[in-house]
């Protein structure tokens, strides 16, 4: 594990850095430790309650701290595998490239644009590689890694990310939701909001200030997800030689589409949504006329980053205006 990898090796990585897993745990440390002040009470129900909250989150603060880290380095005649957890050693194992008798290709569960390889050994032993980073040439690193290790019959991957595609897509198409699930919704919103003043009236006792407050709240939020509910559909871009097609839904349900291309764009970034870097990263674009693009999720900071490169290079980004 120690000689230095050539230019022909594909490095592959999965765990999250220290800073990321005391972040995660932090968090999970705060939310258990609401939990704390029901275990000062007599009520064993709420006792019950803490003490679940806490395990719980005591549970995950361990499984994020001691997660392992995981490096594959693929050269052109073996696999070197290090495996690392944060307070124990590194453990290596080196995979011949004569062990190898198979390769698939599977599409994670997570992200339709995260693959994993899958190699089987004459051994009958499967492994699974830590995910492909660079996701717009899968199809190129699947075919090279088969070439080099002489296995047959390798399945294309099916990658709506790939670079060889004329059209890479981020996201689902949108369509609108139907005016039933529509009303359905907004009917479920009425009825929360009726129900203190409801239950209150049953019993025989007087409406509060809260109680009547709440009726038009709730009408109002069943106007407002009876009149914008696609409007959280969220987005589809279609990335072409040239310009970027994003397509969304107005609040009646009709297609909305606008166009990006180079010369409009002031700036291209990546950016995080959420608390991991490893699966709530996306591209935002900003136009000169300072309105903002922000993609579908694409996965860790990584995977964004190759997309990112490839959004510039097919759109003629000018170098200054990339912060990729």
């Amino acid at each position: 594990m120690d000689d230095a990898p050539t230019s022909n090796d594909i490095r592959l990585r999965e765990g999250a850095s220290i800073a990321q897993r005391l972040v995660m745990a932090g968090f999970a440390a705060a939310v258990a430790l609401c939990f704390t002040p029901g275990l000062f009470t007599h009520d064993y129900l709420e006792v019950i309650i803490s003490v679940a909250a806490l395990l719980l989150g005591a549970a995950f603060i361990g499984g994020v701290m001691l997660a392992p880290a995981v490096v594959w380095i693929i050269t052109p005649n073996e696999i070197l595998i290090g495996r690392q957890s944060p307070f124990g050693r590194l453990r290596s194992r080196i995979v011949a490239k004569n062990d190898i008798a198979e390769l698939g290709v599977p599409r994670s569960k997570v992200s339709k644009a995260r693959f994993h390889l899958v190699f089987t050994l004459v051994s009958g032993e499967r492994l699974t590689s830590p995910p492909i980073s660079d996701v717009t040439h899968v199809r190129e690193t699947v075919s090279r890694i088969a070439t080099q290790f002489g296995v047959p019959n390798v399945e294309t991957p099916v990658n709506p990310l790939d670079a060889t595609n004329p059209e890479m897509h981020l996201g689902e198409p949108v369509e609108p939701f139907s005016t039933r699930d529509v009303r359905i919704v907004a009917s479920i919103v009425v009825g929360l909001s009726v129900v203190p003043y409801a239950y209150k009236f049953w019993r025989g006792l007087s409406p509060g200030p809260v109680d009547i407050m709440l009726l038009p709240i709730g009408a109002i939020a069943a106007y407002a997800v009876h009149r914008y509910a696609n409007l959280v559909t969220g987005a589809f871009w279609i990335i072409r030689q040239g310009d970027i097609r994003v397509e969304r839904l107005w609040g009646d349900g009709k297609l909305r589409a606008d166009h990006i291309e180079g010369h409009d764009v002031e700036a291209i970034t990546v950016e995080r949504r959420g608390r991991s870097e490893d699966e709530h990263c996306i591209i935002v674009i900003r136009l000169r006329s300072g309105q903002r693009f922000r993609s579908p999720r694409i996965g860790s900071r990584n995977e964004a980053r190759a997309v990112g490169a490839e959004i510039v290079r097919r759109l003629g980004i000018e170098p200054e205006n990339s912060q990729i």
